[in-house]
């Protein structure tokens, strides 16, 4: 948070306004790429040449990838095994040996037909094999990025692409999907690929759930996948003796991995990560800061523009935006805000470090002509930003003003 008796200024020592842009995704309608490139045309508009940075952010879910790009990793591509079985081209991010792979790249809902869910039988094999991908690529650490999943397979899929078997009481492998993973008699890990035992493995999520129960993640995020009530109950039951066939193969530290925090993202793979490739949880938001080098760009800023398409009550529990705000409130900051839409009061804004939030409703009540005319709003809404924030009535960059809470 701000310390309440900073000076929050919106210019340099020398009076020259110096904008970092950190926004995530408006989800439907902008990228983080577009939502930054929108932002700084509004602002320069009234401020020519304004000195802004872009590092557009992402959580773990959608879009991270592309933000690890625009942070000068370079992208690579793969065809890899779809969430219904069909191929897919699908993206990561390489830089010296630290790779970024985004699992909704080969397994995410948006892979999905309009109007088509297979809550039951979708698979996260092409994530795995993603991760394959990177590791022929030379990557000896991954930050692997779980959100946006059309799959609730607890890892199943990805497993078997890295050389697990999960074997029915026949011997043979169990059907792709979460479903099948009722028919699990046996897992066996002993074909997975060697590289995986030196490999460094962060599971990057902005979730907490554990794998099962009342908010496991079934329960939780099935219905947004298509699951009716009677396919959250199977799911659930069958990720819960997933677990127990897990247990068997390799102890009780299974048990203790379906209970953790991070476990039930992305239908159960944060499971399979945890206790299959030995990865550690961390914030999405506060890795991908930390990969992104968020801290320098951070140091050359006087002023943050963070945000996402809905500023909400999820916002405050590990979403990009109050990730970006903690950081920079902890650095003296001073924190804005741009959204599609506002939820949240501006008690709760500030509490979480960010100052004033701009909402694209606040130009165009109409939410369906906000998410097709994003851009454009966006643009006016860095016009009023600057014209709040960077300029005097008179037109002058402000020198040492202090920001208003508004």
């Amino acid at each position: 948070m701000i310390p309440r008796n900073a000076t929050a200024q919106a210019t340099a020592g020398d009076g020259t306004p110096r904008v970092l842009i950190a926004a995530d995704k408006f989800k439907g309608s902008l990228t983080a790429v577009q939502v930054a490139e929108c932002v700084t045309a509004g602002l320069r508009r009234v401020v020519p040449g304004l000195d802004v940075e872009a590092l557009p952010v992402a959580d773990g879910g959608d879009g991270t990838v592309s933000a690890a790009v625009a942070a000068g990793f370079e992208r690579h591509e793969a065809e890899v095994t779809g969430p219904l079985g069909a191929p897919v081209r699908a993206a990561y991010a390489l830089r010296g040996d630290t790779a970024v792979v985004e699992m909704a790249e080969a397994a995410g809902l948006h892979l999905l037909p309009p109007g088509v869910f297979a809550p039951r039988t979708a698979t996260t094999h092409g994530a795995g094999e993603l991760l394959r991908a990177a590791l022929d690529a030379g990557a000896r650490s991954v930050v692997f990025g779980v959100g946006g999943s059309a799959t609730t397979d607890g890892g199943a899929g990805m497993l078997t692409a890295l050389g697990a078997r999960f074997l029915d009481a026949g011997g043979a492998p169990v059907a792709p999907g979460g479903a099948a993973l009722r028919d699990l008699a046996s897992a066996d890990l002993s074909g997975l690929d060697p590289r995986l035992a030196d490999l460094d493995v962060v599971l990057a999520s902005d979730v907490d759930n554990p794998l099962t129960g009342p908010k496991g993640a079934a329960a939780v995020y099935g219905p947004q996948k298509g699951a009716s009530a009677d396919d959250v109950a199977v799911l659930d039951a069958a990720l819960a003796h997933y677990a127990e066939v897990w247990e068997a193969a390799v102890g009780a530290r299974a048990a203790e991995y379906a209970r953790a925090p991070g476990a039930g993202a992305a239908g159960g793979i944060g499971y399979g990560a945890l206790v299959g490739l030995g990865a550690r949880f961390r914030s999405g938001i506060e890795v991908m800061l930390d990969v992104l080098g968020f801290a320098a760009a951070l140091e050359r800023a006087t002023l943050v523009i963070t945000g996402e398409g809905s500023l909400d009550e999820q916002t405050l529990h590990g979403k990009a935006p109050a990730g970006v705000a903690a950081a920079a409130g902890d650095a003296g900051k001073d924190v804005i805000a741009v959204c599609g839409r506002l939820a949240l009061s501006a008690d709760a804004l500030r509490g979480a470090g960010i100052r004033r939030a701009y909402a694209l409703t606040d130009v165009e009540p109409d939410p369906a002509r906000c998410m097709a005319l994003a851009g454009p709003l966006l643009e006016n809404l860095g016009e009023r930003i600057a014209r709040d924030l960077l300029v005097e009535s008179r037109g002058h960059a402000r020198a040492g003003k202090p920001l208003s809470d508004g």
